[in-house]
């Protein structure tokens, strides 16, 4: 059964369409408050497209998912009463609690962390809002953890060029479920 082929392929031309970054400022600022899918399934794909703008592509994505992460600090610190029944609902209530003591034992360097962990970042930037932590702080680890896993993305999909592209259509049936057996080992993992 094909199923990433034809994601892969669609996240393709997507990326080549002429609003292309404004819909990835988009993903990656829903990404960090509130929406599951990461910024990554399209920046990868327009860096391929037009590696030439890879690095604008970063800073936006960076950007837009900062700004998120701060919407998502406002949810935990205004309306954490609202979301935590959909906590539950949907199952990361572990998880967030996991993370809370991850917080306590980390600090800010959670944040910085979070930008390259598989658990959805938006339940970090929930908890830095639940637990009040600095805001300033919170932006600018944010910007170097964000930042970092989106300019190491764009680094390798223009190292890599057409061999990435070529290799990507080759694999991708094999990395998707990779992925997605690593998500649930990591989520097995966490709430164990």
């Amino acid at each position: 059964m094909r199923l990433f082929a034809p994601m892969y392929d669609m996240a393709m031309r997507w990326s080549a369409h002429r609003h292309a970054p404004r819909y990835l400022a988009v993903l990656g600022f829903a990404e960090a408050s509130f929406f599951p899918v990461p910024p990554d399934v399209m920046l990868a794909p327009m860096t391929l497209a037009r590696p030439e703008s890879g690095w604008r592509y970063a800073v936006i994505t960076t950007l837009a998912s900062v700004v998120g992460g701060v919407f998502g600090y406002m949810i935990g610190f205004f309306a954490f009463d609202l979301i935590e029944p959909v906590l539950h609902s949907i199952g990361y209530w572990d998880t967030y609690m996991q993370i809370r003591e991850w917080f306590i034992s980390w600090g800010i360097w959670i944040i910085f962390l979070a930008g390259f962990t598989p658990i959805p970042y938006k339940l970090f930037t929930i908890t830095a809002g639940v637990m009040s932590m600095s805001l300033l702080p919170f932006i600018l680890a944010s910007i170097v953890g964000r930042g970092a896993r989106f300019f190491l993305v764009v680094t390798f999909m223009r190292w890599g060029g057409q061999r990435m592209d070529a290799l990507m259509r080759r694999y991708v049936e094999r990395l998707g479920w990779v992925v997605i057996v690593a998500a649930i080992i990591a989520y097995v993992l966490i709430k164990t």
